[in-house]
């Protein structure tokens, strides 16, 4: 019992329709919706009322909390001088890095609660928050800021480690006899 084939004329038909249909549709919504470009998506400014600027940055296992106000380039880390609690100028200027892209050295205060991981990963997370604070108080420094990829959240991290290994990847001696 072979059933009855439908001859591909009807089905070249029917196709032709529903093209046309969608043809129409898209026509339809074309004009119907006018379409604005000259207006990119805007940032809006968030400060508090002491006109201060908070953002929170991460790298690694550090978490850096961050306020920003207008100052005179005054860096406090939990409390301390930047140069007190990032000894080495490296850290430092990790720290300093979005002021100098956004160019606005000596221009903000900055208070810095930083928490978790080493001096390195709370360098960056206090470089990555400083940066996020910054788009806060100053929408336009974003895309400067962007471009430097000061807006990213480094997602490199520790690799865990694994049973039957020493470390994350080392392995045991092998022992072939």
């Amino acid at each position: 019992m072979a059933t009855p084939r439908k001859s591909t004329t009807q089905l070249s038909g029917i196709k032709a329709a529903v093209k046309e249909q969608a043809k129409e549709e898209a026509a339809a919504a074309q004009v119907s919706a006018p379409v604005n470009t000259d207006e990119a998506p805007k940032y809006e400014r968030k400060v508090d009322e002491k006109g201060r600027s908070h953002a929170i940055g991460k790298r690694k296992n550090a978490i850096a909390r961050v306020w920003i106000k207008p100052g005179n380039g005054k860096i406090t880390v939990n409390g301390r001088d930047v140069k007190v609690y990032f000894a080495r100028p490296v850290l430092q200027m990790i720290v300093n890095q979005p002021f100098a892209v956004a160019d606005r050295a000596n221009q903000f205060d900055v208070d810095v609660n930083v928490v978790g991981g080493g001096l390195s990963g709370q360098a960056g997370a206090v470089k990555h928050g400083i940066s996020k604070a910054l788009t806060y108080f100053e929408p336009d420094l974003r895309k400067p800021l962007k471009v430097a990829m000061f807006l990213r959240r480094d997602p490199r991290v520790v690799e865990r480690k694994k049973y039957g290994r020493v470390k994350a990847r080392k392995r045991f001696q092998f022992s072939k006899r």
